[in-house]
């Protein structure tokens, strides 16, 4: 009875004696016991236990709210391999800017030079009686009366002798007419007597001179087949004083089949350069873009061959060709010619390909470079659809600016003050 009574007689209800019971489950209670529905957080000392064992076991204790890594214990795999990824990403972005630091030079060289040609050489520090040029439209007007040079008060210095350029590159929209256009206009707004022969059949340099070539007009065609004169052909240009075109027809075309059968037909053009009486600084030759008769031709009449160059590695590809047919003709057709200037177009500051190939050509060439680039513009593809030239259609613009500034370093180039041979050229006998 006694047992029955002990197994069945209820357990003593803690709450009636006032004492609480202690839970065997919980040895040592918190110091602080976090709000229910809210997240403890722990001190670091009493964290620091939890971490270690967790560390050495491999899973989080108990109660702990974070994991982390003891001192002394071993750094994960994972990890591991992160850091020496980073150490060879560090390394390879050490060799990458070193290996660039040339195209970087090229790339500030170019960019420097941009920014030269915006500001003038001549008014960079305005009189103190004059305002600044501090708003953008004056600059711009400044900028335009610069190129346009109304009151003739700018002049470029004028060559020791007549000189003949041939402009040639077998790749076509390089910019050999529109340099040819711009750099003749510019000549002739500062002081220079300039004389355009059109050869391209298309007749894209007439175009751009506001030059009637439609087939009915005497043109280089009959300079070529019917030994006419050059100023008999000759057209005067109304946007520059001072500048006169032989414009090209579609009847080029055919000229080099028709000049086939003719006794020597690669000297036709020399013939009639030789025979214009007219005086005149600069005789500027556009050729087409190819490397036939009409090019010899060209190259046979030229003292000088400039050659531009897009800034594309496409550009590059043909231009062995040309240095090669330069070289035969120098050999057995016109021991004079040499290559004196190279200018690169079309450049684009957002590519980095540009600046690889400005680099190129200036490795291989040296001197012979402009040190002023041709930048892309809207403005200079705009000019010719209204039958202008970028120095007259937009003369504030950065496409003007940038060819006048060609001019002038080819105008002071002529007059002795920089290179005018190229290497290897062949000395006349």
């Amino acid at each position: 009875m006694a047992g029955s009574a002990v197994s069945g007689s209820p357990m003593p209800d803690p709450s009636a004696s006032g004492s609480p019971v202690p839970d065997p489950a919980i040895a040592d209670p918190p110091e602080s016991v976090a709000a229910p529905g809210s997240h403890k957080t722990d001190s670091p000392a009493s964290d620091s236990p939890a971490r270690s064992g967790s560390s050495r076991s491999g899973s989080s204790g108990s109660g702990s709210s974070g994991s982390g890594i003891a001192v002394g214990s071993a750094v994960p795999e994972g990890l591991a391999r992160h850091e020496e990824d980073a150490v060879t990403d560090d390394r390879s972005g050490a060799v990458a800017a070193a290996g660039s630091t040339t195209l970087d030079v090229s790339q500030e060289r170019i960019r420097n030079v941009l920014g030269d040609a915006v500001v003038s050489r001549e008014t960079a520090t305005p009189p103190a009686s004059e305002p600044e040029m501090d708003t953008p439209i004056m600059r711009e007007a400044a900028q335009a009366v610069r190129v346009l040079n109304p009151a003739r008060t700018s002049a470029f210095p004028q060559p020791t002798h007549r000189r003949v350029i041939t402009i040639a590159n077998q790749k076509g929209g390089v910019g050999k007419t529109t340099s040819t256009v711009n750099l003749a206009v510019a000549f002739a707004l500062h002081g220079l007597r300039v004389l355009v022969i059109d050869l391209d059949p298309q007749g894209n340099a007439s175009t751009g001179l506001g030059v009637n070539h439609s087939m009915d007009v005497p043109s280089s065609y009959e300079v070529l087949v019917d030994g006419a004169s050059l100023a008999e052909t000759a057209v005067q240009v109304e946007q520059a004083p001072n500048l006169w075109c032989v414009p090209a027809t579609i009847d080029l075309a055919g000229a080099e089949i028709e000049l086939v059968s003719v006794v020597a037909r690669e000297t036709r053009l020399r013939t009639a350069i030789a025979a214009y009486q007219d005086e005149v600084d600069y005789i500027f030759v556009d050729c087409p873009p190819s490397l036939g008769l009409l090019t010899v031709n060209a190259l046979v009449a030229g003292d000088e061959v400039f050659i531009p160059i897009q800034c594309e590695y496409y550009a590059l590809e043909g231009l062995g060709q040309l240095l090669r047919n330069i070289e035969l003709i120098q050999a057995h057709l016109n021991s004079k010619l040499r290559l004196s200037t190279i200018l690169l177009t079309m450049y684009d500051g957002r590519t980095k390909l540009a600046d690889q190939v400005a680099q190129e050509v200036r490795n291989h060439f040296g001197d012979l470079v402009l040190d002023v680039v041709i930048p892309r513009s809207v403005r200079v593809s705009e000019a010719p659809g209204y039958g202008l030239s970028v120095m007259t259609y937009d003369p504030g613009s950065r496409g003007a600016l940038t060819y006048l500034e060609a001019a002038r370093e080819i105008a002071e180039r002529g007059a002795g003050g920089g290179p005018t041979t190229g290497a290897g050229t062949e000395e006349s006998a």
